[in-house]
């Protein structure tokens, strides 16, 4: 263990920031890194770093699971590079990659509204999860 998610839990208690700006940098990170790795690589290198600091935030760990794969599937249609477009314009030789943003465009936009909802309104995210635990 390399220490990484002691060491980013110390700076970040020493930074004294609020919780949830803290989970808005770690939201913008994933769209950054989504542009650019594939979505398995992605939670592999981010979540065992991750993962301690928004526990000792006090923030729930499966609602933090449900928001990563949220943010995940929406960095990869993020552009310049999202990923699972240019597969569908490898799939589609007749499609530009420019088209196909274009078409991904409004469902982007809905699912950046999604994920807002489901960062400040927990209980959206939480409503089954709860259920089957009570």
């Amino acid at each position: 263990r390399a220490g990484l998610p002691d060491a980013l839990l110390n700076f970040v208690t020493a930074l004294d920031l609020a919780p949830m700006l803290v989970i808005m940098v770690i939201l913008g990170i994933y769209i950054v890194l989504g542009m650019v790795f594939e979505s398995l690589s992605m939670l592999l290198l981010t979540v065992p770093v991750f993962y301690p600091l928004v526990v000792s935030l006090g923030f729930d760990p499966v609602w933090f699971g449900i928001v990563v794969v949220v943010v995940t599937e929406i960095s990869l249609i993020t552009p310049p590079v999202g990923m699972n477009v240019f597969v569908l314009s490898a799939v589609l030789k007749d499609v530009k990659a420019g088209t196909i943003f274009k078409g991904v465009t409004p469902f982007w936009c809905a699912d950046i509204i999604r994920l807002l909802i489901i960062v400040f309104v927990v209980q959206v995210s939480m409503f089954l999860p709860n259920f089957l635990y009570e």
